[in-house]
């Protein structure tokens, strides 16, 4: 780094880091993690039915969710299976075989019936413990 002895010399060299460039590129940056953000949420969409049951704190070690939708599809996680395959699916999954539990998550609009028989496809892949996940129903006033 050289001075400048105030006279005007060839050699002399800036000393200042123009940081507009940086703060310009931060800022695309921000922008577009700030708009990718909320897409990166995915899942099944599921009309979960509404209770006043206690909420269940995160666990570390999650169980797999089985989601069923108003059109009866079946997933594992965000995996479609078909009904024919679930249990086959059920009984060669290594998580399962260890921990034996799942939750299961199915549209309010579903019959009785077609849960039961899910469940019953469960209890034969060897699934001890079945967690209903519900929605919690909305605050008073709305």
């Amino acid at each position: 780094m050289s001075m400048n002895t105030g006279t005007d010399s060839s050699d002399s060299t800036m000393s200042e880091i123009n940081v507009t460039p940086m703060v310009d590129v931060m800022l695309v940056l921000l922008i577009i993690f700030m708009v990718t953000a909320p897409l990166m949420q995915q899942g099944v969409e599921v009309d979960l039915p509404q209770t006043h049951a206690q909420v269940i704190k995160n666990e570390k070690d999650q169980p797999i969710i089985l989601s069923i939708d108003k059109d009866k599809k079946i997933y594992i996680g965000k995996t479609q299976v078909p009904r024919d395959n679930l249990e086959a699916k059920l009984i060669h999954n290594e998580k399962l075989k260890k921990d034996k539990k799942i939750d299961l998550q199915a549209d309010r609009s579903l019959d009785y019936g077609f849960v039961v028989d899910i469940l019953a496809v469960l209890r034969r892949a060897g699934i001890d413990q079945v967690g209903m996940l519900t929605e919690p129903p909305p605050p008073d006033g709305e």
